[in-house]
C-alpha cells in the first residue's frame, strides 16, 4: 500500500487555509467576502458529492462482511467505528454553523449574501468569553481531539503510514492548544483561527472541516478495500482503454469540473443477456437500444429540454444464474439554439398600464426549474410571463434556477417604469389640422391613437369638447357628435376652424389606467 503522502486536493486546502490568514490580516474588502463565500458554496457542494461516495464503500463493506465474511468482518466493524465519530464530529460543526446563521438566513435563506457576513460576534459568543475560550470552546477542540484519537487508535493500528496525516489535518496546537502567530507570540489555537474572524471566514473554515472529515473516512475506506479495488488482471493498453466519467453532461465557466479518468476493457467483456430500462419512466423498446460487450448502446430521441433519467437494469447469465447490474444515470438536454440573443442594454423598459410579455430563461436548465418574481409579474406557461408594473419608476426582477449539480443560482434584471404616452386626438382617423366638409364631420368618429407604441391598444372614447367659433362650447359623450354639437356645426363658417378638444378615452382592458391628456384636433372646414 501506498504512503501517505498529501493528495493535490489536501495540498489546495492547505494552501486556502494560508490565503485566509494571509487575507485576514488585511482590510477585508467586499470582493474578498465574495472570494470566501465562492470557496465556502464549492466545498459545502463538494462535502455533498464526497458523502455520497462514502456511503457506496461503507455499503460494499458491509456487503462483503455478509457474504465474504473473513476479514470483511473486522474491516466493516471499523468502518462503523470511524462512521459514528465522524457523524457526530460533522454534525455537532453543522449545528454550530446553523446556530451562527441563524439571523443571516432570515434574510438570505440561501446564505448567498456574502458581502454582509462581515461580522463575526455570532461565533465569538459561542467559542468566547470574557476570560479566553468558552466551556463550548473547549468542547470544540476536545471533540477535535478526541476524534483524531479515536481514527489512530482504531485505523492508525493497522494502516500507521495514515497517522501524521490525520493528525497534521485535525491539528490544535501544542499540549495547551497553543500556537505560534505571525508575531512570534503564543497564542490559544482557537482564537487564531476564529477569533475576530468574519462571518464568511468562518463558515468556510467550519465547512473546510468538515471536508477534512469526510476526506478522512475516504483515506480510511480506500485503504480498506485496497485488495477488493486492485485490479486483479495484468493491466496493458492492449486490454485496456481510459474513460472519462462526468457528474453531468456540461459545466459551467469558473466550476470545478470533477470528472473521474477510468479504465475500461477493450475486449473480453460479455454482453448484457437483456436490460430492462426506462427514460423517465418510459420502457425502452429493442429497437432503442444495441446490446454491446459490457452494455448497451442508446439509439432514442434526446426529448424536450431537462435531466431526464435512465434507470433499471442490465441481466447477464452465468452458468444458468442471473445477474442484474443496476443503472442510474442521467443526461442533460437543452434547447438548440435557433437566434442571436440581441438586448440594448438601455431599452430594459415596462410600461405601466398594459400586460407586458416576458421571456425569462436560464441557458442550460429547463423552464420548470427556473423561477422569478416581481410586483406585478405573472407566469404564464413555460419560459414566458407577464408583467403589470404598479407605482414607482423601476421595478427589479429575480430570476433563479437549479443547475443538473443541484446548485442554485440567481440573478437581478432592473427595469424603467414608465407611462403610456400621451394619446393624440384624430377625426376620422386623421390627426392634428385636418380640412373638413360639414357634412363629413357630422358622421366622423372622434377618438384617440397611441403614435408609434409598440402595443396595439384600441382606446375607447368616453367624451370629448366640441367648440365652434363663436358658439359656447358643447361637452359630447361617446365618440360621435350629439345632436347639440351638430346644430353649433351647421352655424360654422367655410374657412372656420372647429376644435375637437379634451379627449376622455380608456383601455378597454384596463379601465383604471388614466391616460395622460389627448391632443387635440382642429378641424378646417371647407365647405
Amino acid at each position: 500500500m501506498a504512503g501517505a503522502k498529501e493528495t493535490p486536493r489536501q495540498k489546495l486546502i492547505s494552501l486556502m487555509y494560508l490565503v485566509f490568514i494571509t487575507m485576514l490580516a488585511l482590510n477585508v474588502s467586499k470582493e474578498v467576502l465574495d472570494g470566501f463565500g465562492q470557496m465556502f458554496k464549492k466545498i459545502q457542494s463538494s462535502n455533498v458529492r464526497l458523502s455520497d461516495s462514502n456511503e457506496t464503500y461503507y455499503k460494499k463493506i458491509e456487503v462483503n462482511a455478509q457474504e465474504k465474511e473473513g476479514k470483511w468482518i473486522g474491516h466493516d466493524r471499523t468502518a462503523k467505528q470511524i462512521r459514528k465519530e465522524a457523524n457526530e464530529f460533522y454534525n455537532y460543526i453543522q449545528s454550530t454553523k446553523d446556530e451562527i446563521t441563524k439571523s443571516q438566513r432570515v434574510e438570505d435563506p440561501e446564505l448567498e449574501n456574502f458581502r454582509v457576513m462581515d461580522k463575526g460576534e455570532a461565533l465569538d459568543l459561542i467559542f468566547f468569553e470574557a476570560n479566553g475560550v468558552s466551556e463550548e470552546g473547549e468542547k470544540f477542540i476536545q471533540m477535535i481531539m478526541n476524534f483524531t484519537g479515536h481514527v489512530v487508535q482504531v485505523f492508525g493500528s493497522q494502516y500507521p503510514q495514515y497517522i501524521e496525516l490525520v493528525e497534521n489535518r485535525f491539528y490544535v496546537g501544542d499540549q495547551n492548544n497553543n500556537v505560534t502567530n505571525k508575531d512570534g507570540v503564543s497564542q490559544p489555537w482557537l482564537d487564531y483561527q476564529f477569533g475576530g474572524m468574519p462571518l464568511i471566514t468562518s463558515l468556510a473554515k467550519l465547512t473546510m472541516m468538515q471536508s477534512d472529515i469526510r476526506a478522512t473516512e475516504a483515506d480510511m475506506l480506500n485503504a480498506l478495500l485496497g485488495k477488493e479495488l486492485e485490479v486483479e488482471s495484468k493491466v496493458n493498453e492492449d486490454n485496456y482503454i481510459t474513460l472519462l466519467k462526468t457528474e453531468k453532461g456540461a459545466y459551467y465557466q469558473g466550476e470545478v469540473f470533477d470528472g473521474s479518468v477510468i479504465l475500461g476493457r477493450k475486449g473480453g467483456a460479455q454482453n448484457p443477456n437483456s436490460v430492462e430500462l426506462t427514460i423517465d419512466g418510459n420502457k425502452l423498446v429493442e429497437s432503442d437500444y444495441e446490446l454491446i460487450p459490457g452494455g448497451v448502446k442508446l439509439n432514442v430521441t434526446t426529448g424536450a429540454p431537462g435531466d431526464h433519467e435512465i434507470e433499471g437494469s442490465l441481466i447477464f447469465l452465468n452458468e444458468g444464474e442471473e445477474s442484474r447490474i443496476s443503472v442510474k444515470q442521467s443526461f442533460p438536454v437543452i434547447s438548440k439554439p435557433n437566434a442571436a440573443v440581441i438586448s440594448a442594454d438601455k431599452m430594459n423598459v415596462v410600461y405601466r398600464g398594459v400586460s407586458n410579455p416576458m421571456t425569462i430563461s436560464i441557458p442550460g436548465i429547463a423552464p420548470a426549474k427556473v423561477s422569478a418574481s416581481a410586483p406585478g409579474l405573472r407566469k404564464r406557461s413555460g419560459s414566458k410571463y407577464t408583467m403589470n408594473p404598479g407605482k414607482g419608476r423601476e421595478v427589479v426582477i429575480r430570476a433563479s434556477g437549479t443547475l443538473p449539480d443541484g446548485q442554485k443560482i440567481s440573478t437581478n434584471s432592473k427595469f424603467r417604469i414608465k407611462d403610456i404616452p400621451r394619446p393624440t386626438g384624430t377625426v376620422r382617423g386623421e390627426t392634428g389640422n385636418i380640412n373638413i366638409r360639414k357634412s363629413g364631420l357630422e358622421i366622423s368618429t372622434i377618438g384617440a391613437v397611441l403614435e408609434d407604441f409598440d402595443f396595439d391598444i384600441k382606446l375607447r372614447t368616453k367624451s370629448f369638447k366640441f367648440k365652434v367659433p363663436g358658439q359656447p362650447t358643447i361637452t359630447v359623450n361617446g365618440s360621435k357628435l350629439n345632436a347639440k354639437a351638430k346644430t353649433a356645426l351647421k352655424r360654422a363658417k367655410v374657412g372656420s376652424t372647429v376644435q375637437i378638444f379634451d379627449v376622455k378615452v380608456e383601455n378597454p382592458s384596463n379601465k383604471n389606467y388614466k391616460f395622460k391628456k389627448v391632443s387635440p384636433v382642429m378641424c378646417d372646414i371647407s365647405g
